[in-house]
């Protein structure tokens, strides 16, 4: 194996089948985006862009959490976090991967680089609701999907070895059924700014392991500090994010401490109230909060679809304050490309 770097390429990688060096690769790209399909010509950029002789790559957040913005980002970063992942998923070289994820954003762009670093046999395909639909009892090692995936592919993943899911939690129903299948399910956690994932649990399990490398603190309004200098310029990364600090390698979430909702003067946790809702509702939903003249602000609850009558005993294990003072429905949220919701926008 030659020292991992970004100006290499494992010499065990495959591309749908095909053993591909550098040079091969920058061929590709340029075929894909001259003569690609929609989702190839993305794939392309990304790849000439790795190959392109500079020390970084420029990415787009999500915009889940604020406005979506470019950031640089170092490419031997994003090497050591791609040996990271291998080291805690135990993956080696001649695995067999799938990539279904956007290139557009960094989880697409993390699994081909995985791949080039790791020596992994990578299949890509569209990425599709339903990605796994025509690949006709594939074995696979390793995949990443976004939930939606996911639920579209209950039946195939009986095939997986290994899946993470990210960019969008899962929800109480889903986590059922990921749980009864003979398939190693994480839950991921991470960023763009930390290149993907930084931590993951098994599906079921209450709290996140950190990635190899990477320790965790909190602040003084006990949110989540990441320390990950081999992933992060900035070495350390403040969040919003509250969290319960297990020791320096685990941790559970709580929320985020920008959704907090301040009613009558007690302060209440929407994704913990969510929790208590989970697998109550069939449809995705999620709490808010709407200025209110006796209470400051008082507790929403946002279902997608058309109205219907809710039952009010799915209420009856929240709080009195953690109640939904109004009920609202939308057609249908704003969310991300990677399926996670819009809060402040689809609210309004």
């Amino acid at each position: 194996m030659i020292n991992p770097s970004y100006t290499n390429v494992n010499n065990h990688f495959k591309l749908n089948g095909f053993h591909l060096t550098k040079d091969d690769l920058c061929r590709v790209a340029y075929s894909f985006i001259k003569e690609g399909e929609d989702f190839e010509k993305p794939v392309g950029d990304f790849l000439l862009d790795w190959f392109d002789g500079k020390s970084y790559i420029e990415m787009q957040t999500s915009g889940s959490t604020g406005t979506p913005k470019k950031i640089k980002v170092d490419k031997q970063a994003m090497v050591n976090s791609a040996l990271a992942t291998g080291d805690f998923f135990d993956l080696r070289p001649g695995n067999k991967a799938l990539q279904c994820l956007p290139v557009k954003y960094v989880a697409g762009k993390m699994m081909l680089i995985r791949a080039i670093v790791l020596g992994l046999e990578l299949d890509y395909v569209a990425p599709t609701a339903q990605p796994m639909k025509d690949l006709d009892d594939m074995q696979y090692d390793f995949i990443a999907m976004v939930p939606l995936q996911a639920q579209n592919s209950l039946e195939e993943l009986k095939n997986v070895k290994k899946l993470i899911v990210g960019g969008a939690k899962i929800n109480k129903i889903l986590e059922k059924k990921l749980m009864k299948l003979p398939t190693e399910v994480y839950e991921t956690y991470g960023m763009t700014e930390t290149i993907t994932h930084i931590a993951a649990k098994r599906v079921g399990a209450n709290a996140f392991t950190v990635l190899p490398h990477v320790t965790i603190s909190y602040d003084e309004r006990q949110c989540l500090v990441i320390h990950a200098p081999h992933i992060i310029a900035e070495e350390t990364i403040v969040t919003n994010d509250l969290v319960e600090l297990i020791n320096e390698n685990q941790f559970r979430f709580l929320g985020r401490i920008d959704n907090i909702i301040n009613s009558g003067g007690v302060k209440i946790m929407p994704e913990q109230v969510e929790q208590k809702l989970d697998g109550l509702l069939e449809r995705r939903f999620y709490i808010a909060s709407k200025e209110d003249k006796e209470l400051g602000e008082k507790v929403v609850l946002l279902i997608e679809g058309d109205a219907f009558e809710v039952n009010p005993s799915i209420f009856e294990g929240l709080d009195k304050y953690e109640r939904p003072k109004e009920i609202l429905f939308v057609p249908k949220f704003k969310e991300t490309e990677n399926g996670k919701i819009i809060r402040k926008t689809s609210l309004k």
